[in-house]
């Protein structure tokens, strides 16, 4: 009886775990992440029209991503750290020749042409950036001192900037935040993020002199959308209108009429939660916020047990930012946000978003795997 106690005590693991650690993938996080990818497809089908063809595109996009979120888990985390400073400085090199010789299109310059494929360096450097603020600051003891947290904000604001010249407020505002999630996660204190925030706003007046018109009517749409209700506040108010139709427990998949209608513009990208909302009611969008925690709360798990600060810094950094997506898509969503373009994480239509965002669960894998492999 001892013996089949022991043995029933130390059951081998399954074949799909096994094949899992060995493939350096967390599983609690891979589930989370296919879960809603999965959930992405059934959204995407009917906020598509029931475009096949499209939903393909999007699978083909999503099992590359997951690919390359699977190579960048075989990545010793300290390989990650070394060539911090050579990927940031290549992504602010690759958006400097955005702004000299990128493609324009509706009215901002953002791509690169690279013959058989375009490609957004911002992108790329939602992930460089923390990786150099935490290569950066892991140098020195923690929490930072004044000088740190002077160069750290410098290097911050340069990407930020750049993106911002394009203009791609959105995009700028992830860049930025991923860098102060570093800032944040690195110990700084309460009293200086007030102080920041407010000297933030203090230079609001200046902000809004160099903001573009369509910049400005963002804002005053958001304000007030029913000053404009077939112009510049129609997005939202048709989105408005989605969400409230869903009621409690929504219509059913593919019973949102806004969205057949062609009543909400960008059904598939950045208002598909709107869509989300009407077929699948309040309960549905609990739903899919409780997914979303589940996912952030491994990233910080991970993050709190990372072996050292750059590890631990830059996996709590893409866990804020991953936060950041989900809040500012659906506050705009709902209208708490002024638009600014930033799609659903894991959900929208689209193939860059969703290769960086799989690209920083890749490195937070082997930030986690490795540790355990060591």
């Amino acid at each position: 009886m001892k013996t089949e106690t022991r043995h029933e005590q130390f059951q081998p693991p399954s074949a799909i775990g096994t094949v899992l650690r060995k493939l350096h993938i967390d599983i609690p996080l891979f589930v989370g992440l296919l879960l809603t990818s999965m959930l992405s497809f059934v959204i995407l089908y009917s906020s598509g029209s029931q475009d096949v063809s499209m939903l393909m595109r999007q699978v083909g996009r999503v099992g590359l991503a997951f690919l390359l979120m699977i190579i960048l888990a075989h990545i010793d985390p300290y390989q990650f750290k070394r060539y911090s400073t050579l990927l940031f400085g290549f992504g602010i090199f690759l958006l400097i020749a955005v702004l000299i010789m990128g493609q324009i299109g509706k009215g901002a310059q953002r791509w690169l042409e690279l013959g058989v494929f375009r490609f957004q360096p911002s992108e790329m450097i939602k992930i460089t950036t923390p990786m150099m603020i935490a290569w950066y600051l892991a140098e020195y003891p923690l929490p930072p001192k004044a000088k740190q947290l002077f160069i750290a904000t410098i290097l911050i604001v340069i990407p930020t900037l750049l993106i911002a010249k394009q203009p791609d407020l959105g995009t700028a505002l992830l860049v930025a935040s991923s860098g102060a999630g570093v800032l944040f996660f690195a110990g700084l204190s309460w009293w200086l993020i007030i102080v920041i925030i407010a000297a933030l706003s203090s230079l609001t007046p200046i902000i809004w002199h160099f903001m573009r018109d369509y910049q400005r009517d963002r804002v005053l749409t958001f304000l007030n959308p029913e000053s404009d209700p077939l112009g510049r506040g129609y997005h939202i108010i048709q989105s408005k209108i989605a969400i409230g139709s869903g009621g409690i427990y929504g219509k059913g998949w593919m019973g949102s009429t806004q969205s057949e209608l062609d009543f909400l513009p960008e059904s598939s990208t950045d208002f598909i939660f709107a869509v989300f909302a009407e077929e699948f009611g309040l309960f549905g969008c609990l739903a899919l916020l409780v997914l979303y925690l589940l996912i952030i709360a491994r990233c910080l798990y991970i993050s709190s047990q990372a072996q050292d600060s750059y590890s631990r810094l830059l996996a709590g950094s893409l866990a804020f930012t991953f936060f950041v997506y989900v809040f500012v898509n659906i506050g705009m969503v709902i209208g708490i946000l002024p638009v600014v373009g930033v799609p659903l994480p894991l959900i929208s239509y689209g193939g860059t978003s969703i290769v960086t965002l799989l690209s920083g669960f890749g490195i937070l894998m082997s930030i986690h795997t490795h540790k355990k492999f060591r």
